[in-house]
């Protein structure tokens, strides 16, 4: 396949074995772990957890990546996409809430396939929010939640940190589409997460004025209530952070506190992760479990 499914639009040819692009996948889906995961927003683990598929490699190059192992390094094992289809399935019946795909863009033309018939839960697209508009309209009655990141405001700081320069644009116009596609957030009885999406936006060193920025947006794109936001505060200098001097540091109390104060004061509805999760043993064992 000519691969043009990121924002990269590399043009990469990926065959079922050889890597390719900016991604460095080959075109069947590479995986690192299949589990029920627990650490993602209450309404997305609920009690039983997210049916959570790891997907390998990324079109970002994030120096400071928690997941770097399997986003840059290649760790993983191919699948064809009938096993991609029982891997969602294996998940189900262990009793997940839904099925929470994470970074699976470049493998959008597989899971597609593995989702031509539909799922009893929703399926989730959790995002690094580098996206194209075209790329998300073919999920479009596929795809029931979207779980982007929203990472910059900064293009200077997108290009340093993740080689984009073109990220807040993309991103921005990425959310506008997942919005469009969901509508407002719907939830069930038991406040579990429908249908909708939740915008996340990851606290950096020296990155309060980036925060702002995002926060500021989401609070003046859509109406309350319409997106729900996470704050998270789970940043810890792994990766290539060592390389740049200044985030290669924990995250502030008063960083924290500024961020989530300006959060309220806005009125954005949703999420502020507990600051006790800004360690290493929150990044998931990628062992190749359910794979």
């Amino acid at each position: 396949m000519i691969c043009e499914q990121c924002p990269r639009r590399c043009g990469a040819v990926r065959t079922p074995a050889v890597p390719g692009g900016g991604c460095a996948m080959p075109e069947l889906p590479v995986v690192a772990r299949a589990a029920l995961h627990f650490w993602e927003e209450p309404p997305i683990s609920g009690s039983r957890g997210a049916g959570t598929v790891f997907f390998s490699g990324c079109s970002l190059r994030c120096v400071f990546c928690q997941n770097s192992a399997i986003s840059q390094e290649g760790l993983g094992r191919p699948v064809t996409v009938e096993r991609l289809r029982e891997i969602f399935w294996e998940l189900i019946r262990q009793g997940a809430h839904n099925i929470d795909l994470v970074t699976p863009t470049h493998f959008t033309h597989a899971v597609l396939e593995a989702l031509e018939e539909p799922l009893p839960v929703p399926v989730v697209w959790n995002t690094g929010g580098y996206e194209t508009v075209e790329n998300l309209r073919r999920l479009e009655g596929k795809v029931q939640i979207y779980l982007p990141d929203l990472k910059y405001m900064d293009p200077a700081r997108a290009a340093r940190y993740s080689a984009a320069p073109d990220y807040p644009e993309t991103a921005r116009a990425a959310v506008r589409e997942m919005v469009r596609q969901t509508g407002p957030c719907q939830f069930d009885g038991e406040g579990l997460l429908r249908r909708g999406v939740i915008i996340r936006h990851l606290l950096l060193p020296g990155g309060l004025n980036d925060a702002r920025a995002v926060m500021d947006w989401v609070a003046e794109e859509f109406a309350p209530g319409e997106v729900y936001f996470s704050l998270m505060s789970q940043y810890v200098p792994l990766g290539r952070a060592a390389d740049f001097p200044e985030i290669h540091r924990r995250l502030r109390p008063s960083e924290i506190r500024s961020a989530e104060e300006y959060m309220a004061a806005l009125g954005l509805e949703g999420f502020v992760q507990d600051p006790d999760s800004a360690s290493g043993d929150y990044v998931p064992d990628f062992d190749l479990t359910g794979v």
